[in-house]
């Protein structure tokens, strides 16, 4: 991995498990690109992986842990993009209401998917899992004017916490009978504003982690911006952020 002191331009790969997720997560990430420090993109879509059953899992060979072979095949993705060039791998799913209780189950699924192929070459901490809570949609209604731009309704930006909207992709097709998530989502996103987003530290845990992460694995420090200095982070997803190097001091 390139060093902070020496490299200030990064390579993410984003693996996603929605349609449109694969189409334009990106433009989420639109401010953090524009600082020119890095570049974000989507390189491939995957199954979602539910908490762990009581399916016996194999083990894996020449170690002594043991993987279900959908896991292991995610790890494998992982480390696949990580030795072509990518300087980090973010696993992005949804968190979906019947699964909020499960998310520590659901975390670590994927989090020992990504060690058990990882830690053996020192890359687990290139690779992350975040969840957007519960959908991509819901982040939407925090910044009401983009959803007004382009289904044409007078919404104010919503009072409390989006993460718990039950199902805001529902909310938006009652709000809009033809809301299309691929073709409204992408003009939606593309003048969403995460800054304003992210703008009470109170509220979107799930989404200042993932932005947190981002910015401590390029070497950006913690401000005001994204509420990342004095913010709510999500406990499951948040110990990955103290895996990275804190970035050099100015």
């Amino acid at each position: 991995m390139a060093d902070h002191a020496t490299w200030s331009f990064f390579r993410i790969a984003l693996l996603v498990t929605g349609r449109g997720e694969a189409l334009f997560l990106p433009r989420l990430f639109r401010s953090l690109i524009a600082e020119g420090h890095c570049t974000i993109q989507v390189v491939r879509r995957i199954n979602s992986l539910a908490p762990r059953t009581s399916k016996k899992p194999q083990k894996i060979v020449g170690t002594a842990r043991k993987i279900d072979t959908k896991a292991e095949d995610l790890g494998e993705i992982a480390r696949g993009y990580l030795r072509r060039g990518y300087d980090f791998v973010i696993l992005v799913d949804d968190l979906e209401r019947d699964f909020r209780d499960k998310a520590e189950a659901k975390y670590q699924r994927y989090r020992t998917a990504l060690d058990t192929i990882l830690a053996s070459e020192g890359l687990s901490h290139r690779a992350s899992v975040h969840f957007l809570v519960n959908m991509l949609e819901a982040y939407y209604f925090a910044h009401a004017d983009a959803i007004n731009a382009v289904l044409g309704t007078a919404l104010g930006d919503h009072e409390g916490d989006v993460e718990e909207i039950r199902h805001p992709k529902n909310d938006l097709k009652k709000l809009h009978p033809g809301f299309d998530e691929i073709e409204h989502g992408r003009a939606i996103l593309e003048s969403l504003n995460v800054v304003r987003v992210l703008s009470n530290p109170e509220t979107c845990r799930s989404l200042r982690t993932l932005f947190g992460w981002c910015a401590r694995a390029i070497g950006r420090p913690f401000d005001d911006h994204y509420q990342l200095a004095n913010g709510r982070y999500f406990d499951v997803t948040r110990p990955q952020i103290e895996t990275l190097p804190e970035p050099p001091a100015h």
